[in-house]
């Protein structure tokens, strides 16, 4: 018999956040997080991501023993202010055993009717800043810092307790040049001159943090459209900026402004810290810190985390800028092969930008959608 219980101790959310390491322990391609993080990101005092959202994290136990997790989350924001009715659930890991799956969805459900409610869908977080999607090919590959790894069983374990296809992702992979081209380089000076743009320094991480707020701005405005898009609240932006930009490298930043300025585009890099937190396994010491710090300093791999671009800017040839930029990057850090992080099936025009740096498919993730 399986039994749902709701986390109601610090104990049983430490045992919600560590059921993945038992899980996956023999796996060789799920990236654990730092299991401090994903207590304090499950912290609503620490978390502003709960001043729009409420969440129940369920634990399914089977002969006593911790067998399956979900979150079930309402953001409040995305209900009452966006008009979309819905209740999201992530963080769901489970043995493959259907049974399982059905007892802590039938709870995830009735929390959604309860809340009248009409459809669940995700995998998804509190935000977008969470990770989103489960995976469905690919599951011969690494996973890493920001996307999410599971099993090859899970899709069919959605697909028996109702769940179908709401929306895909993409992510690609491309061998970088490893010269700096110069037809590209004159393009990008071009634009910069014809719109009177220019490039912000940042020579530090601290040099960063004052612009968090136009990054996160930008983001609002360039991902509007996309589906599933929550706007990152003013005071999100704090909590965001201490956990994401101060452990950016500058380097791997290149920030865009008008002649004014105003920040019209950004992306955004980083070096794959995936093998580097599978030596961690969940702890940043004794020496978790220390492969996080190589994996920073030395790599040969690395991801696009993100890239935004005002609406009034889009078509004008500023990617050819970001792409420059970036060309310049992998050649100075040795990277040579670079990830798209994932992109929505229905977001072309990301797409468009990769087509000419011959990209490989190489992972697709999908979010699911049910009515209550």
């Amino acid at each position: 018999m399986i039994e749902v219980k709701e986390v109601t101790t610090k104990k049983e959310l430490e045992q919600f956040v560590k059921f993945p390491f038992s899980l996956y322990k023999k796996s060789k391609n799920w990236v654990p997080p730092i299991i401090k993080e994903e207590l304090n990101n499950f912290d609503k005092d620490q978390n502003p991501a709960f001043k729009d959202a409420k969440a129940w994290f369920l634990l399914a136990y089977k002969n006593n023993k911790i067998v399956g997790r979900v979150c079930a989350i309402i953001n409040w924001n995305e209900v009452n202010n966006l008009g979309k009715n819905k209740l999201r659930f992530g963080w769901f890991d489970a043995i493959e055993d259907p049974e399982v799956t059905e007892a802590l969805f039938n709870r995830v459900f009735a929390i959604g009717k309860e809340n009248n409610l009409e459809y669940c869908e995700g995998p998804a977080g509190f935000s977008n800043m969470d990770k989103a999607g489960m995976l469905i090919e690919g599951f011969d590959r690494i996973g890493s810092m920001t996307t999410n790894y599971n099993y090859a069983y899970y899709p069919e374990l959605m697909e028996k307790v109702g769940f179908s296809k709401e929306v895909d992702w993409k992510e690609y992979e491309i061998i970088t040049p490893d010269k700096i081209y110069e037809k590209l380089a004159k393009f990008s000076n071009l634009i910069m001159q014809k719109y009177n743009l220019k490039l912000i320094d940042i020579p530090t991480t601290k040099s960063l943090l004052p612009h968090a707020e136009a990054i996160f701005d930008l983001m609002n405005r360039s991902h509007k459209d996309l589906e599933s898009f929550v706007p990152i609240k003013p005071y999100q932006i704090e909590h965001y900026k201490n956990k994401y930009l101060k452990f950016l490298d500058p380097d791997y930043v290149n920030l865009i402004a008008d002649e004014n300025n105003n920040l019209v585009a950004f992306s955004v890099i980083m070096p794959s810290f995936s093998k580097a937190l599978q030596k961690a396994n969940g702890k940043l010491f004794p020496f978790g810190f220390y492969h996080l710090l190589k994996a920073q300093k030395k790599n040969d791999k690395a991801t696009m985390l993100l890239i935004g671009v005002a609406p009034e800017y889009m078509r004008k040839g500023l990617t050819a800028i970001i792409f420059h930029k970036v060309n310049e990057v992998f050649v100075n850090k040795g990277i040579k092969i670079v990830e798209t992080n994932p992109e929505l099936e229905t977001n072309n025009q990301v797409q468009a930008l990769w087509k000419d740096y011959n990209p490989q498919l190489i992972k697709k993730w999908r979010t699911y959608k049910k009515i209550l």
